[in-house]
C-alpha cells in the first residue's frame, strides 16, 4: 500500500483531501454540533490540537457555494455514513470564517491592522454578494471593508454587517467560525496593551454573537475561556466545551485507535510505547488523547531517518511564556511542587474556568489554572469540595517534561547572571570552606532541582555558578593526571592560582563529610594536580564538595 504524505503544517481541509495527505477523520464533530445545537460553541483546547483543521472542515461542510456542495471532499468519511439527517445540512449556509492568530503583534496598532486585513479578505471572498445589496450606502460600506478603509468604529460590527448581507442573499442565517480568539489577548497581556484588546474583542463578539439576528450558529476556538465579564459579556447563548467536558472529547487530538491505525499505515507499530511516553497523556473529559502535532512530526521524521529519535516538537510551537512566568515567580512551596511534577509526582489545585490574563498576577493558583487548560498539566482525578473543583494534576508526558526542565535551566541561568557571586569566588580562592558551603546551600534553596539529585545535576549547578568568575578559566571534566576532575579553575598566568574541585553526592546528611574526604582522596590518588604543576602552577587549591539534596559541605 502506498503510504500517504503527512500534513505537516497543513490545516486546510480541502487541501489535505485533494492532495492526498493522511487524514485522521474527525468529521463526526459535525454530527455532534447538529445534535447538540449550541448557538455559540466555544471549544478550548491546547495549541496544535487540530482546532484550525476542524474549523476548516466545518467551513467546507456547511458552506453554500455556486457550484453546489462539497460532497466530493467528504466521500468515505464518517459523517457521510451518519445518516441523511446530517448529510442534508451540507452546503446549506453562508459561512464567515476568520482567524485571529495573525494579531500576535508587538503593539495595538499592528494587531488592529492585522484584524482589518483578515476582515478584508473575508469580505472579498464573499464579494459577489456586494452587488446584490439593496442600497448604495450598504454597497459603499461593503467596499470600505474590502479596501480596508472603513473607520475603526465600523470594524466593531463588521462581522454582524457581513452576516446580514449574506442572510439577505442566501435566505438562511450565517455560520460564523472564529479561530484562535484568545491569541491577541494573550499577546496583548504580555505586551502591555491588554485593556485595549479586551475592549476590541468584546465589541466584535457582542455584535456578531449576541445581538445578531443573522446568526445561524457559531463556533469559536482558543486555548482558554476568558471570563464572561471580560469578553463574552451577556452572551447567554454561549456553550463552553473545555478539556473538562466529556462532550466532543474525541474530536481534538488523536485517540489510541487513531494512533494505532496511523502506526500500522506507516509500519511503525514497534514505536507504540515510545510514542505513548512522549506524546500521550492528555485527558479531555474521560478520553485519553495524543498530541497530534508532535505525533505527526515524529512519524514524518522516519521518512529520512529509520532510527529517528523522539523530539519535543510541541515546545517549538509557542513561546511557553506561561511556564516561564510560573517559574520566575515561584516561591519555595511552588519550587517544591515543580520539582515533584518533574520527578513524576502530582499536585492538587482548585480549578476554575472563568479567568482572565489579568488574574495571572493575583494568586499562584491562577497560574496553575493556565498551565492546566493550555496543556502543560493533565488531569489525574477530580473532586468537588463545596462549590470548588479540585483537580489532581501531573505532567502529561516526556515532551512536556522537557519544556519544564528547559525553562528551569534558563531561569536559573538568568538568575545566576544577575547575582553578585563575588563572595563565592573569594571563598574558593582564599580557602574559606565554610563560607563557600553556606553560599552554595543558599543558592540550592533558590533553585528547582531535578534528575533525582544526580552528580551531573550538581556538577552543572556548580559549573554554572563559577562560569563568570572573572579572569579565571573554567574547565569542566577535562583530562588531568589519571582521570577527569569535575572542575578546574586556572588563572591565565601560572603565577596565579589553580583550583581543583571534585564533587560527590551523599545518600544522607550525615554522609556529607565522608563524601568530601572521598573526593579529596580521589584528587590525590589520580594525581589531578600533576599536569598543573607541569604547566608551572605552584599555588594549587584542592576541594572536595559533597551535596545532599539542598545541603552542601566543602573541605580542602
Amino acid at each position: 500500500m502506498e503510504r500517504k504524505p503527512l500534513p505537516i503544517g497543513v490545516d486546510n481541509y480541502k487541501k489535505i483531501i485533494e492532495k492526498g495527505y493522511y487524514y485522521v477523520d474527525k468529521t463526526l464533530l459535525i454530527k455532534d454540533l447538529i445534535d447538540l445545537r449550541g448557538e455559540v460553541n466555544l471549544f478550548t483546547r491546547p495549541r496544535r490540537f487540530g482546532k484550525t483543521l476542524n474549523m476548516s472542515m466545518l467551513r467546507y461542510f456547511f458552506e453554500k457555494n455556486d457550484s453546489g456542495d462539497n460532497r466530493e471532499l467528504f466521500a468515505g468519511t464518517k459523517i457521510m455514513g451518519a445518516g441523511e439527517r446530517y448529510v442534508s445540512e451540507m452546503g446549506r449556509y453562508p459561512v464567515i470564517s476568520i482567524s485571529l492568530k495573525s494579531m500576535k503583534q508587538a503593539d495595538y496598532g499592528k494587531a488592529f491592522y492585522c484584524l482589518k486585513e483578515e476582515i478584508a479578505r473575508e469580505f472579498e471572498r464573499h464579494s459577489a454578494v456586494a452587488e446584490k445589496l439593496n442600497s448604495a450606502e450598504k454597497r459603499n460600506k461593503y467596499k470600505r471593508f474590502t479596501d480596508g478603509t472603513a473607520d475603526p468604529e465600523e470594524y466593531l460590527t463588521a462581522l454582524q454587517f457581513l452576516s446580514e448581507c449574506l442572510k439577505n442573499d442566501c435566505g438562511t442565517g450565517a455560520v460564523i467560525l472564529i479561530d484562535e480568539y484568545d491569541v491577541p489577548l494573550e499577546n496583548a497581556f504580555f505586551n502591555d496593551f491588554y485593556s485595549e484588546m479586551v475592549s476590541l474583542i468584546r465589541s466584535l463578539f457582542e455584535s456578531a454573537l449576541k445581538t445578531n439576528a443573522a446568526l445561524e450558529f457559531a463556533v469559536v476556538t482558543g486555548c482558554l475561556r476568558i471570563s464572561k465579564e471580560s469578553i463574552f459579556t451577556g452572551l447567554n447563548n454561549l456553550v463552553v466545551i473545555s478539556i473538562l467536558d466529556s462532550s466532543y472529547a474525541e474530536h481534538f487530538g488523536f485517540t489510541q485507535d487513531e494512533v494505532d491505525q496511523m502506526l500500522a499505515h506507516y509500519g511503525l507499530e514497534d514505536k507504540r510505547e515510545t510514542i505513548r511516553q512522549w506524546y500521550d497523556g492528555y485527558r479531555f473529559g474521560q478520553t485519553e488523547v495524543y498530541n497530534p502535532w508532535s505525533l505527526i512530526n515524529y512519524v514524518n521524521s522516519f521518512y529520512k531517518n529509520a532510527n529517528a529519535l523522539p523530539r519535543p516538537y510541541w515546545s517549538n510551537t509557542s513561546s511557553n511564556s506561561i511556564v516561564r512566568t510560573l517559574v520566575d515567580r515561584a516561591d519555595l512551596s511552588v519550587k517544591q511542587e515543580i520539582e515533584a511534577l518533574i520527578e513524576g509526582g502530582t499536585i492538587t489545585k482548585p480549578i476554575h474556568e472563568d479567568i482572565t490574563y489579568e488574574d495571572m498576577d493575583s494568586t499562584q493558583d491562577n497560574l496553575w489554572n493556565f498551565l492546566f487548560f493550555t496543556g502543560y498539566l493533565k488531569k489525574i482525578s477530580e473532586r468537588l469540595e463545596g462549590e470548588t473543583i479540585y483537580v489532581e494534576m501531573a505532567v502529561p508526558n516526556s515532551e512536556v517534561r522537557y519544556i519544564y526542565k528547559n525553562s528551569v535551566l534558563q531561569w536559573f541561568e538568568k538568575r545566576t547572571e544577575k547575582k553578585d557571586l563575588s563572595s563565592l569566588y573569594e571563598s574558593f580562592l582564599n580557602g574559606d570552606c565554610e563560607r563557600a558551603a553556606e553560599i552554595l546551600s543558599e543558592n540550592l534553596m533558590e533553585t528547582i532541582s531535578f534528575y533525582d539529585y544526580q552528580e551531573s545535576y550538581y556538577h552543572g549547578f556548580l559549573a554554572g555558578l563559577l562560569k563568570n568568575i572573572g579572569s579565571y578559566i573554567v574547565l569542566s571534566n577535562r583530562e588531568s593526571g589519571n582521570g577527569r576532575p569535575d572542575i578546574i579553575l586556572k588563572y591565565p598566568s601560572v603565577r596565579g592560582k589553580a583550583v581543583i574541585i571534585e564533587i560527590k553526592v551523599a545518600k544522607t546528611y550525615q554522609e556529607l563529610e565522608t563524601k568530601c574526604n572521598e573526593a579529596l582522596r580521589q584528587i590525590e590518588d589520580r594525581k589531578y594536580e600533576e599536569p598543573l604543576r607541569q604547566e608551572g602552577y605552584s599555588d594549587i587549591l584542592k576541594y572536595g564538595v559533597s551535596f545532599y539534596r539542598k545541603e552542601c559541605m566543602v573541605k580542602s
